[in-house]
């Protein structure tokens, strides 16, 4: 028999889907909140029961994209001592797991980040999302940086900062510029010899 709150986290999960859906197709403002309900197939009752705003409601976005990233860091440490791989194919390939859908995920990351430009609040929440998905990302490259004995020159945190900065911008380039810019091209070209520049072995 399903619960109350089973019914409710599966109505969050679709209102969640079709935001995504929405929101990629016409945009952060351009999408209603009725939009939103009507391609989940709820009422704004349903909608305003479990988000405050659209604003929430794309934090939620935010919130589920770091969760999987956190079940997937989970999954990868117990194997880092015996099976450290490479640190940057292990966090460029969470980065692209987080989004299985990258130009879905870049157009709402886009526009809600501009729009965080604008609106304090806003701001103030997307980084203390960005923040949570960056520490868990920093603690992975730590982790592997210790299984594999290497020594970073910079602070781990900076260096996450980098590979997600460069991730953003190459993928920009590689959804408006398929043929000339392969997705990943940029960032296994020339973030390893970032990771040299920095980095040592005893």
């Amino acid at each position: 028999m399903e619960t109350p709150k089973r019914r409710r986290s599966a109505t969050r999960a679709r209102l969640l889907e079709g935001a995504l859906e929405v929101f990629a197709e016409r945009g952060f403002h351009g999408a209603s909140v009725e939009d939103i309900c009507e391609r989940a197939g709820f009422t704004r009752g349903a909608f305003y029961s479990n988000f405050a705003s659209k604003d929430e409601l794309v934090l939620a976005l935010f919130q589920a994209t770091t969760d999987r990233l956190l079940e997937q860091i989970a999954a990868l440490l117990p194997d880092l001592a015996n099976q450290p791989g490479t640190l940057l194919d292990a966090v460029l390939g969470l980065l692209d797991e987080a989004a299985p859908d990258q130009r879905q995920w870049h157009l709402i990351s886009t526009e809600f980040t501009l729009h965080a430009l604008r609106h304090p609040e806003a701001a103030t929440a997307l980084n203390l999302q960005r923040a949570m998905f960056r520490d868990q990302l920093t603690r992975l490259v730590e982790e592997i940086t210790k299984a594999s004995g290497l020594r970073m020159s910079v602070p781990p945190q900076q260096f996450v900062r980098l590979v997600i900065a460069v991730h953003e911008g190459a993928r920009a380039q590689s959804l408006l510029e398929p043929d000339l810019v392969p997705a990943g091209s940029l960032e296994h070209t020339f973030l390893p010899l970032v990771l040299d520049a920095v980095s040592s072995r005893p």
